[in-house]
């Protein structure tokens, strides 16, 4: 896909979302939250019933803008996020993909008895999800920022090795163990499709991609060095090179005490933090200039009340003083009401 002219820095400063991305502070900070066009809404329940599957969604690009923007038709949301899968990668390298009702996603052949080489490339895979960049990005306000996104190569990794996704990831751990050669061929495999992907997506519209690293917690530490840093510091680099001035966010869910390596050798523009970090700790341990976003616990507000006041309020404390994205420290859940998700949206915009 061509590139097409990015938005001048002015344009961009006028995106709260883009703003902190690049440094600046503002108060109040902007807000999304991951997976917030989904299964807690009715209409997104609506439209899935009417449509068909979530793959069926993923691929028609109308429905799947239409699903893109309806979390900021009820809520001051200062970004969209993609409505589409980290499995897509993987289905464009070849793997067949489907969604098993109640259990989730299922990936064959399975790269744990099937070699690799057997695989063969569909990259116009791709291109229906390029497609929905370019119909969200047409009719999003120009305020409101347009985040795309991959699976890190670890995580995506892990599903491709397993067909499917697992409690501990133990087959991927051994297969890196037992044999890191075929292990190194997958991820470099990886790497180069999603480098491609992220920059056609930013051809598309999207003003900042992030990289969701879900699984990177079950690593050992020298694991953690080759597996989720070295790889993603691989793809910083390639689209930063291809596609410079578009912020990166990684989000190494599960890092802990990782995470500062992580956010020095990858050179990611921010860091996502999972619920289970205390926001001072990051605060303290991270780059002082480097936005951080998240990282409200997702129960927390399925609660409601004054667990969640009190989260939001420690939170937006703790990063007073530096570049700050509210967010989730992971994926909303389905059970969530909207009423706490307006609940959120004014104690973070200041309305209490």
């Amino acid at each position: 896909m061509a590139s097409t002219p990015r938005e001048a820095p002015d344009d961009q400063a006028a995106k709260p979302l883009l703003a902190v991305l690049k440094g600046e502070r503002r108060d109040p900070p902007p807000v999304w939250m991951m997976r917030q066009a989904g299964r807690y809404l009715p209409e997104y329940r609506e439209l899935r019933e009417a449509r068909g599957g979530f793959l069926d969604l993923v691929y028609d690009s109308d429905a799947a803008a239409e699903i893109t923007l309806q979390p900021l038709k009820r809520f001051a949301l200062d970004a969209a996020i993609l409505f589409s899968d980290i499995l897509i990668v993987p289905f464009a390298l070849g793997q067949n993909l489907t969604f098993v009702g109640g259990e989730g996603p299922r990936l064959t052949p399975q790269l744990a008895t099937t070699p690799l080489d057997k695989l063969t490339p569909v990259p116009a895979r791709l291109d229906p999800i390029y497609a929905t960049v370019a119909r969200v990005k047409a009719q999003l306000e120009p305020a409101k920022a347009l985040i795309g996104f991959a699976g890190a190569p670890w995580t995506v990794a892990t599903y491709m090795v397993a067909g499917q996704g697992s409690r501990d990831q133990s087959e991927t751990r051994l297969l890196a163990y037992r044999d890191s050669g075929a292990m190194q061929a997958l991820v470099d495999r990886i790497v180069a499709t999603t480098v491609d992907y992220l920059c056609g997506q930013i051809d598309a519209g999207a003003d900042a991609v992030q990289l969701f690293d879900s699984w990177a917690g079950s690593l050992a530490p020298v694991e953690f060095e080759r597996w989720a840093i070295a790889p993603t510091a691989a793809i910083v680099d390639a689209v930063r090179a291809r596609r410079p001035g578009v912020p990166i966010i990684g989000f190494p869910k599960g890092a802990g005490g990782k995470l500062g390596a992580y956010a020095r050798e990858t050179r990611v523009d921010a860091v996502g933090l999972d619920e289970t970090v205390d926001p001072r700790w990051a605060h303290r341990e991270l780059p002082g200039d480097l936005p951080v976003q998240g990282n409200l616990d997702p129960l927390a507000l399925r609660a409601g009340g004054d667990h969640l006041a009190r989260s939001v309020a420690a939170i937006l404390d703790a990063f007073a003083q530096r570049p700050h994205i509210f967010n989730l420290g992971h994926g909303i859940l389905k059970e969530t009401p909207i009423a706490h998700v307006d609940e959120l949206m004014a104690i973070v915009k200041g309305a209490r």
